[in-house]
């Protein structure tokens, strides 16, 4: 259940392996990966390869082997039987199975500011591809957040707007960036990393024309930076809604997997999970809507691709045969 980077890979070695395999997508495949301009670091790939590349191979891949991908289907509930787990979807299909590898991600944090969905598509935007540097160029911009993702974003935009500022709150990009990525935003000309620094305000009638801003840092102090498009990659919030509490999370909503498992949720049974499984044998999580994975896309497609191994051995283990 989940399309990005981790459902994917999860899907292909299932049906590679032999396994009848359902692929079930809620939008589109590739997941927050998917919006990401360029993708560098994936071994392999020196030069780097966008986010819908990466989902395009992938699903090219899936369909080789004969995995049914089921598009545009949200799951809404998940019933477990006799070994046996049954999850409902929004166009009233429901699909049984004997393993269930959850991907469904995290969606994006929005900014808490006024007027917000009235410039969303329109100056506020939560991916950096082409369609939306076109939209702003060869203006300023802003990206607002400190992660791989605004880094990526930052230097793509800056190839053709006139000036990439990135707002943080936190003092440095150290702590959340990878290092290479900061050493390529540092020597970047045309971008401005903004410390200590928040947006409190959109500025504009139809079209967004700037961000009222509040810095802790008096060498750079501003109340409006004129912008024509403003990039959020501020974390996100993991699609567990749907599962109703029936898993154990932790503290944000992530699922817990393997050790990480509270004792009190195993229903006093003598199994434990294996590694990438949930509190419900049988049913794995990966990728970002496992609690303390790592957010990278080799780290998904790995995770993905390892839960098809645990999903066979806990079958083996319950005495029923993969099919």
């Amino acid at each position: 259940i989940g399309g990005g980077p981790a459902g994917l890979a999860a899907a292909v070695y299932g049906a590679s392996e032999g396994m009848a395999t359902t692929l079930a997508e809620d939008t589109a495949l590739g997941g927050q990966a998917g919006t990401s301009s360029r993708i560098e670091n994936y071994l392999g790939f020196p030069a780097g390869l966008s986010g819908d590349e990466l989902a395009a191979r992938g699903a090219l891949q899936a369909r080789k082997f004969g995995v049914r991908i089921k598009l545009a289907a949200r799951a809404t509930t998940l019933e477990s039987r006799d070994g046996a787990h049954r999850v409902r979807f929004d166009d009233g299909d429901t699909i049984a199975a004997k393993s269930v590898i959850i991907a469904t991600g995290a969606r994006y944090n929005r900014l808490p500011l006024e007027r917000l969905s009235d410039f969303e598509g329109v100056g506020v935007y939560y991916a950096a591809t082409q369609t939306e540097a076109q939209a702003c160029a060869p203006g300023p911009v802003a990206v607002v957040g400190g992660g791989n993702s605004a880094g990526q974003a930052a230097l793509f935009l800056s190839r053709s707007c006139s000036a990439v500022h990135i707002l943080i709150r936190a003092r440095s990009l150290d702590k959340s960036m990878s290092r290479y990525l900061v050493d390529r935003v540092e020597r970047n000309p045309a971008i401005t990393v903004w410390v200590g620094t928040e947006v409190t305000a959109l500025v504009g009638k139809h079209q967004l024309a700037g961000v009222k801003i509040r810095s802790k840092d008096q060498a750079k102090a501003a109340s409006h930076l004129a912008v024509r498009g403003l990039f959020a990659f501020i974390g996100a919030k993991p699609a567990t809604e749907w599962l109703e509490g029936q898993l154990a999370q932790d503290s944000h909503g992530f699922l817990l997997t393997g050790r990480d498992v509270p004792a009190t949720w195993l229903e006093g049974e003598a199994w434990a999970p294996l590694f990438l499984e949930t509190s419900r044998p049988g049913i794995f999580a990966v990728g970002d809507v496992r609690s303390n994975s790592v957010k990278r896309v080799a780290a998904a497609i790995g995770e993905g691709s390892v839960a098809v191994r645990l999903a066979y051995e806990r079958l083996q283990a319950s005495g029923a045969e993969p099919s």
